[in-house]
C-alpha cells in the first residue's frame, strides 16, 4: 500500500509533494530485532554541509515563506471557517484509513486508487529519533522535544500505548539532510531486515519536491503494523519540519490516505493546514476505537465508523 501526496497548489516553486504511508509487508521468518541497534552518535564537530544540502535548505525557506504568504500550513487546528459534521467525518475517515491512492510495481510507485483494510498497530508502538551526523546539535534538542511531545499526544489521543524509547524501538523517526540520507542504505537494512529494494530506494532517492516520507511494515499478511520508519528532512525550517513530524507519525499509526474533501486536516493536498487539527484528533480516536478490528473491509468498517462519529459529535449534556 502506497500514497502519494501531491499539491495542487501553484507555487513559485515546484508543486509540494510528500510520500506517506507506503506499506511493505516483510516476511515472518525475518525478525523484528535481529541484534542490538547500532546508534548513530552526534560527531565530535558537526560537518559541513554539502553545497546541494544548503541549497536545498533555502529552497525549502522559500516554499515555506510561499506557503505562509498564501495563508497556508495553517496550526490553528481549524475554527468556525471549517465546521464539520459527524458524516463528513465518517466519510472522511473511511477514504483516509481504509483506501490507497498508489501501489507498488516493481521497484517503482504507480497511481491506482485501491480498496484496503484498516491498518493499525495491536502492540505498543516504541518511537526512537536518530539523527544524521550533519544535523547540528540544538536542531536536534528541539526536534527530539518535538518528537516526544507529539508522540504523547499520539497516546492520548489514540488510547494506544505510544512512548518514547531507545530500547527496541519499532517507530524510527530519522531526521537526515541530503547527504546522510543517501549514504543510510546500510542503517535502514538493519532497521528493516528484509526491507525492499523499492522502500529502500524510495527513501535514499528522495526527489526535492517530496518532503518527507513513512513506511510502515507488516509480517505474513497482516494488517497490523509491526514497524515504521519516517524519514524528515534535516533542511526544513522548523514550520516545515514539525509539519512533518505531525503528519508522518500520524499517518504511520494508520491514516494512510489523503482525501480532498478532508477539512480540517492535514490530511489533504491543499497544505491549508500544517499541524494536526480538531478533525484529525477525532481520525485518530476512531481509528483506534476498540469496536473496529484491524483488518476490517471497508463494507464492515464503514457503518461502524458512522456510529462513532455519530456518538463522538454528538452535544454533550447541558451543563
Amino acid at each position: 500500500m502506497v500514497n502519494w501526496r501531491k499539491s495542487g497548489l501553484t507555487l513559485g516553486l515546484a508543486a509540494l509533494t510528500t510520500l506517506a504511508a507506503c506499506t511493505e509487508e516483510i516476511p515472518v521468518s525475518a525478525p523484528v530485532e535481529t541484534r542490538p541497534q547500532t546508534r548513530v552518535a552526534p560527531p565530535a564537530v558537526t560537518p559541513a554541509p554539502s553545497a546541494e544540502s544548503e541549497a536545498l535548505a533555502t529552497y525549502y525557506r522559500r516554499l515555506q515563506n510561499d506557503l505562509l504568504a498564501q495563508g497556508l500550513l495553517r496550526g490553528d487546528g481549524g475554527g468556525a471557517d471549517t465546521a464539520f459534521t459527524d458524516t463528513m467525518l465518517a466519510r472522511n475517515f473511511v477514504r483516509i484509513a481504509l483506501f490507497d491512492e498508489y501501489v507498488t510495481d516493481g521497484d517503482f510507485l504507480r497511481p491506482q486508487a485501491t480498496v484496503s483494510r484498516l491498518r493499525r498497530w495491536d502492540q505498543p508502538v516504541r518511537v526512537s529519533v536518530e539523527f544524521g551526523p550533519s544535523v547540528a546539535s540544538d536542531q536536534r534538542r528541539q526536534d527530539q522535544a518535538s518528537v516526544s511531545t507529539y508522540a504523547a499526544r499520539l497516546g492520548r489521543l489514540t488510547g494506544q500505548s505510544i512512548r518514547m524509547s531507545e530500547s527496541a524501538p519499532n517507530f524510527h523517526v530519522l531526521i537526515l539532510n541530503e547527504d546522510d540520507r543517501r549514504a543510510y542504505g546500510n542503517r535502514l537494512r538493519e532497521i528493516v531486515p528484509g526491507i525492499s529494494t523499492g522502500s529502500l530506494n524510495a527513501i535514499l532517492n528522495l526527489p526535492r519536491d517530496q518532503l518527507c516520507i513513512v513506511v510502515a511494515f507488516s509480517e505474513g499478511g497482516s494488517a497490523s503494523y509491526s514497524k515504521a520508519v519516517a524519514v524528515i528532512r534535516a533542511e526544513h525550517p522548523p514550520l516545515l519540519r514539525t509539519s512533518c513530524i505531525h503528519e508522518e507519525l500520524a499517518q504511520g499509526l494508520g491514516l494512510a490516505n489523503d482525501s480532498p474533501q478532508a477539512r480540517p486536516s492535514i490530511f489533504n493536498d491543499d497544505e491549508e493546514f500544517g499541524l494536526l487539527t480538531s478533525h484529525d484528533e477525532l481520525l485518530l480516536q476512531m481509528l483506534y476505537d476498540p469496536r473496529l478490528q484491524t483488518g476490517m473491509a471497508p463494507a464492515v468498517a464503514a457503518p461502524i465508523a458512522r456510529q462513532i462519529a455519530r456518538e463522538i459529535m454528538a452535544p454533550g449534556p447541558p451543563s
